[in-house]
């Protein structure tokens, strides 16, 4: 039977919370997004109520698969990481559950939520695009609202400029009006000037009623040509005039069949049925256009006379001396010859550059409905992908909220998106195979999500920035400096007497040292790469000085506090060989250029260290003063 625990239960709780609210985030921008790109589509056009509802709604049920990924990952970092963050997740692992265990109610929750975003890609999806596509197409078809502005020319009626110097808006009077008629043609324009005027529009919304008053009308009574410099034309005055332009402002829906062979409104079944359509159909076109280009389509016609066509038609071309023959012809039947070759040429050019456009153009409708029928798979199984990769960052990062979960979020998702549209560019372009660009983002962001998953799991600090700035600070020679305080409770007092001798112990260790390792000279390159041994004597001095330091910091004395900050940090392992492996020390010295790097960076260390043993002796001495004197 199944069982559900109260665990899973406030685990799926939170997560769905957030995912509710990064959900209509994501959608929201995604819309704002869409609705930039047409912005020019739908301002100015006078559009209803119902038409602008009806185009939200379709674009966001067309944007709902592409927003889920994206509200995914979000939720799950900030899930995550409120977990990390509050010791909620410290808490369930120090009950022995797992990171996968803690994972796994989400598991099911997001594989049900790739479902969802299958079945409207595959069903709502192509019905939403038809719906979506055809409105976009009427609202560019439809005619702008009509609002001439003040001062400029406006060319928004077909076949003619409007320029309005001043307008009243309470009474709809146009002051020192001027129009441009071209709907005969720009050589036929007809100037109108007027002091006043008005523009209505008719009860059927199909035409504009101009009334001018007081004004002039200049017309050409024949076209113009460049060599004729009087050009007759009639003049005409007017107290009142008026006349009617057709304008047709009202929205009129396309028929939705024209979106019918666009492969984002078919679902997987008519994408596999137009795939094979189309590849039958273009297999038969190549073979048809093979078959007559091999039946003699680039044969010469002769323009010799017809008994002589007829036999050159009959005989073969490779028995005749081609050269000879036109070189025997006169000068006019080698132009006419030529001529013909020429045209030939041209038409056959032609005719081939045709049919290739149409065998591109099958083509690359084919390689359309490839990537969307893989992409139907691909932006489903992205939720999955996203939150194995979203949860486990979560866990590591431990920071909820809005602030670096989202950085994080849309960083992930810029990657995703730039891999998902060079693959799908190049898929389309018929560069890539079909499936290879559509599955390069799932094939790069998958194995990213199973490493972060492991990673977390076993509590990794992959992501801990520390480690990172630490081990810089190892490979550039960046040591710490030491910053001992007074300790507000003390539990155990140095015990000076003894400190004092294992200080003078500490400086006469520390000379003897320096005159086996003779640190300030220079390392012998071969030897330094061939002995295989290590310097455990100075771990054995940097483990004594830790210590004493250690205990000293348990004074009350603010002066030996204060010297006890001139011990440096010793770097125990910067002077010698750079691996533990034998044979890469081996292969380093043999590498010149690497093998001299690491020489001269060793050879650096080996100085740092003899001064850094010089000052512990003069640190020990500075000590040992100051407590036989005031101690």
């Amino acid at each position: 039977m199944l069982r559900i625990k109260r665990l899973d239960i406030f685990i799926v709780k939170s997560f769905l919370t957030l995912f509710i609210g990064t959900f209509l985030i994501c959608l929201f921008i995604f819309m704002m997004q869409f609705l930039w790109r047409y912005i020019d589509e739908l301002v100015g056009k006078g559009l209803e109520m119902e038409v602008l509802a009806q185009f939200f709604f379709y674009s966001a049920i067309s944007l709902v698969p592409a927003s889920l990924p994206l509200a995914v990952l979000l939720a799950s970092l900030i899930t995550f990481g409120n977990f990390g963050e509050r010791y909620e997740l410290l808490a369930m692992k120090a009950a022995g559950i797992s990171l996968l265990k803690i994972m796994s109610p989400l598991v099911v929750f997001v594989t049900l939520l790739c479902c969802i975003s299958f079945f409207f890609q595959n069903v709502i999806g192509p019905k939403a695009e038809v719906k979506l596509w055809t409105l976009l197409i009427s609202m560019k078809q439809k005619s702008p609202e009509l609002d001439i502005p003040e001062g400029v020319f406006y060319d928004q009626i077909e076949g003619y400029n409007l320029y309005v110097k001043k307008k009243n808006r309470d009474t709809g009077m146009l002051y020192n009006v001027m129009i441009y008629n071209f709907s005969d043609g720009f050589e036929n324009a007809h100037i109108i000037v007027a002091d006043s005027g008005r523009l209505e529009m008719t009860a059927d919304k199909q035409h504009l009623y101009l009334h001018l008053y007081s004004g002039e009308m200049f017309e050409n009574l024949k076209a113009q040509n460049s060599g004729v410099q009087n050009v007759p034309y009639r003049r005409e005055s007017f107290r009142e005039k008026h006349s009617i332009i057709e304008f047709n402002s009202q929205f009129n829906m396309v028929d939705a069949s024209i979106m019918s062979n666009q492969s984002r409104s078919k679902n997987m079944a008519m994408l596999e049925a137009s795939i094979d359509s189309m590849t039958m159909l273009s297999d038969s076109i190549g073979r048809s256009y093979y078959k007559e280009a091999s039946m003699g389509a680039y044969r010469p016609i002769s323009l010799l006379s017809k008994q002589d066509t007829l036999k050159l038609k009959s005989a073969h071309l490779g028995s005749y001396n081609v050269d000879s023959l036109f070189s025997s012809s006169t000068l006019m039947q080698k132009q006419r010859v030529l001529a013909s070759a020429v045209s030939n040429a041209g038409n056959l050019g032609s005719d081939w550059g045709f049919k290739s456009f149409n065998i591109e153009q099958n083509d690359q409708s084919i390689r359309k409905h490839k990537t969307e029928w893989h992409n139907k798979i691909t932006l489903s199984l992205a939720c999955l992908i996203f939150f194995f990769i979203g949860a486990p960052l979560g866990a590591i990062i431990r920071r909820g909220g809005l602030g670096m979960p989202v950085v994080v979020s849309v960083l992930i998702f810029i990657i995703y998106y730039i891999i998902n549209n060079t693959g799908y560019k190049m898929a389309r372009d018929g560069n890539w195979v079909a499936w290879m660009g559509m599955w390069t983002s799932t094939a790069v962001l998958a194995p990213l999500g199973a490493f972060l998953t492991y990673k977390s799991n076993k509590d990794s600090v992959v992501l801990n920035a520390d480690a990172y700035v630490n081990w810089f600070k190892r490979i550039a020679g960046i040591r710490s400096v030491r910053h001992i305080f007074k300790k507000e409770v003390i539990i155990v007092d140095p015990d000076y007497d003894r400190i004092v001798a294992d200080l003078s112990q500490l400086s006469i260790d520390c000379k003897t040292y320096i005159n086996q390792c003779r640190l300030m000279k220079s390392p012998n390159y071969i030897k330094l790469w061939m002995v295989n041994t290590h310097d455990e004597e100075i771990d054995k001095l940097n483990d004594r000085l830790e210590t004493l330091v250690e205990e000293m910091s348990n004074s009350q004395s603010i002066t030996l506090l204060n010297v006890l900050n001139n011990y440096p940090v010793i770097a125990v392992h910067a002077h010698v060989r750079p691996f533990d492996i034998y044979w890469l020390n081996m292969l380093a010295g043999l590498l010149l250029p690497v093998g001299l790097f690491l020489y001269f960076r060793i050879w650096a260390f080996r100085v740092r260290l003899g001064r850094d043993i010089n000052q512990i002796i003069k640190t020990n001495e500075e000590i040992t003063t100051i407590i036989q004197t005031n101690l």
